[in-house]
């Protein structure tokens, strides 16, 4: 598939087959994360992958919003170790590294196949402690990945609907040139 034709096949997927993902999707994801840039080359990043059932459904618990969750095969957790990264304009950069390095997560996952969602909106702390995460380390995103489900249920419409997320802004919406 074409770069760009992977990024328009990319999409929000909240409900998954009960498919297992293969171990080798897993680690190519992985290995496409860890070629991402960062800050001064850091590489602050650390993930965390879950494939137990049980502590999936405890994730999706810690978060009104995240039950729909318990469908996915397995979670990817994105995390910062913060004293791996650095700050410049006042911007701390494990942020912006870690997504870079989960984008690169989501497209590849996209490239061979499989859904994703990232997911910003999630309780950090309970995640930290479930998991038992150092407390050091932050928790950026989530993402779960699996086969997309053959049909688009509820849940894919309700959000769909709600969110009206597949509307996309033109280029002349949000680019400047030569001055704002």
């Amino acid at each position: 598939m074409d770069f760009i034709d992977v990024i328009k096949a990319r999409t929000s997927v909240r409900e998954y087959s009960e498919k297992q993902v293969e171990v080798e999707k897993i680690t190519y994801l992985l290995e496409c994360a860890r070629l991402a840039p960062s800050y001064m080359n850091k590489q602050c990043w650390r993930f965390i992958v879950i494939k137990n059932k049980e502590t999936i459904e405890q994730i999706a618990k810690t978060s009104v919003i995240n039950r729909w969750l318990k469908t996915a095969p397995v979670l990817i957790i994105a995390c910062a170790d913060t004293t791996e990264s650095g700050s410049n304009n006042s911007q701390e950069y494990y942020m912006t590294d870690v997504s870079i390095a989960f984008e690169h997560v989501i497209l590849a996952a996209t490239d061979v196949g499989l859904g994703t969602c990232w997911i910003g909106g999630f309780h950090e702390e309970k995640i930290k402690e479930l998991l038992e995460v150092p407390k050091r380390i932050r928790i950026i995103a989530l993402t779960p990945v699996g086969y997309p489900a053959g049909k688009k249920g509820i849940t894919e419409q309700i959000t769909k609907t709600l969110l009206k997320s597949n509307k996309r802004k033109t280029l002349d919406e949000i680019v400047h040139y030569e001055h704002w």
